[in-house]
Parts: C-alpha cells; sequence; structure tokens
C-alpha cells in the first residue's frame, strides 16, 4: 500500500469515525441525510443511519432496485443506503454495506438489528479491494464515496469485478463540470486546499471519470449533474487560501462542482 493511499485512508477514516460517534444517539427529526431523499419514507430507519449520512446524492432514485436483487453499497457508512436497499429487494434479495471505519460499522450493524434487518450484511474493506467475490451484485450503488478513493482506477475495476453480467452501477458522486483550468490558481493549489474528508479535493472531470469507467470495461456510461455548488454550500468551510480569492472568482471555482447521478452497465 503506498504511502500516499495510506494517509488519505487514515485522513478519511478519522473523520467519518468521529462522524459516526457524533451521530450515536441523536433524534432522527434533527438529521443531515434526509433533506437528499425528500421522495423516500425514512420513518423506518433509525435516526442514527440518517444522522451519520454525508452524501451528496440519492443513489436510491437511479438505482431502481428491484425484488430479489443483490446490492453492493461501497463505502456504506452508517447503513442508510443499506437498509434502504434492503427494504427495495425484499427478503428474496441482499445487500452488501463495505466500509473501511469500524466506528461507521459498528454502526451500521446496530442499526440493521434495530430494523430486524435480515438481508444485510455488513464487511470491512477497502474500495480499492473489496471483500466481495466476483459476480456477485446485479447493483453497485454509492454515494459521495468514490471521490474518496486514491486509487479511484482500482476501486471502478473492483466495482465492475463483483458485477454480474448485465449489472449495473448507479452512484452519486461529487464530479468536475469542465475542469480546472483558467483560474487564478492552479488545480493543484485548489486540491490541496481542500480536504479529502469533504469530497471535493479527489473530485474527478466528468472527462476522466468516463475515461476511468471505460477502462474497468463499463458500457452505456451516463453522468449527469443535479446541482451545482454555491459558495453557500461550504457553510464557511472554504479553507483560508481560497476564500480569501475575490467573490466572483471564489463564485467560479465552486461552481464547477457538482453532484452528479453516474450510470453504467457491465456487459461482459
Amino acid at each position: 500500500m503506498s504511502s500516499t493511499r495510506e494517509v488519505i485512508h487514515s485522513v478519511v477514516q478519522e473523520h467519518y469515525g468521529k462522524v459516526a460517534v457524533e451521530s450515536s444517539g441523536c433524534c432522527s427529526d434533527s438529521s443531515y441525510g434526509n433533506t437528499l431523499y425528500v421522495d423516500q419514507d425514512l420513518s423506518f430507519v433509525p435516526g442514527e443511519a440518517v444522522n451519520s449520512s454525508r452524501g451528496c446524492g440519492n443513489p436510491q432514485a437511479i438505482a431502481e432496485l428491484q425484488p430479489g436483487e443483490v446490492v453492493v453499497d461501497l463505502g456504506s457508512g452508517g447503513g442508510l443506503d443499506v437498509l434502504l436497499a434492503a427494504r427495495q429487494v425484499g427478503p428474496g434479495g441482499f445487500v452488501f454495506g463495505v466500509d473501511m471505519t469500524d466506528e461507521m460499522l459498528n454502526l451500521a450493524r446496530r442499526n440493521a438489528d434495530k430494523m430486524g434487518a435480515t438481508n444485510v450484511e455488513f464487511r470491512k474493506g477497502h474500495l480499492e479491494d473489496l471483500p466481495i467475490e466476483d459476480n456477485t451484485a446485479d447493483v453497485i450503488i454509492s454515494n459521495c464515496v468514490v471521490n474518496l478513493s486514491p486509487e479511484k482506477e482500482n476501486t471502478l475495476a473492483e466495482a465492475y469485478r463483483v458485477l454480474k453480467v448485465g449489472g449495473r452501477l448507479a452512484i452519486s458522486d461529487i464530479v468536475v463540470d469542465g475542469d480546472l483550468s483558467g483560474l487564478p490558481v492552479s488545480e493543484d493549489q485548489i486540491r490541496a486546499g481542500l480536504s479529502w474528508a469533504g469530497c471535493i479535493a479527489g473530485a474527478l472531470t466528468v472527462a476522466e471519470f468516463t475515461r476511468l469507467l471505460a477502462d474497468a470495461g463499463f458500457q452505456e456510461i451516463s453522468i449527469e449533474f443535479n446541482h451545482h455548488y454555491q459558495s453557500s454550500d461550504f457553510f464557511g468551510k472554504m479553507p483560508e487560501s481560497l476564500s480569501s480569492l475575490p467573490e466572483s472568482v471564489l463564485s467560479d471555482l465552486v461552481s464547477r462542482f457538482g453532484s452528479a447521478s453516474i450510470k453504467a452497465v457491465k456487459k461482459g
């Protein structure tokens, strides 16, 4: 494992471990994640699962899950998407959640126990080396997680490996619309000033995402933006190296990042 990969994994684990701890015991009506699931009933999901969600979209809305399907959720966190998917695939289906953070795995298992969910399993592992057998899943989902991987080509290759032929990828992620050129700071400076754990520093461009998906073997690739960010979306958390930029420049920079729905198919 490279030192860069170790450092990024460590930063992400520390951040999301704290999120898991802070989310435990919270009330469901004070949640962070439910704003992205406005069209879904979350009343049956434990509040801790909702509160621990730090996604950028709603993969449930694009996955079109069917009864009996097998689903793998990359970076399953506190279990929100796994539990929602488990209800959709029903007792004849199954959902695996993969996460590398012990605190999140413990929280997710507690949430599954609270629901009495018997068609789910949470496994510890990295996205770059999924603890899932070949040709297992009908659907791969994830919510703002691929951008956290320091080796995205391996992550997407692993997603392809565990999908059955005819299986589909349906994920939400932060993507750069266009590129980061033409600004008074370089792309390296922009990414260095942003947090990996905050999901922005590792965001791919549309062209990069498309290329890596194709290199992994995926076909029928589509990337559609749901929301382009504004400065106010960062809630005052913009690093000083970037917040000192003129407002017009900062607005231009931030608007190049957005949440997107990404779909692709494993044709075999």
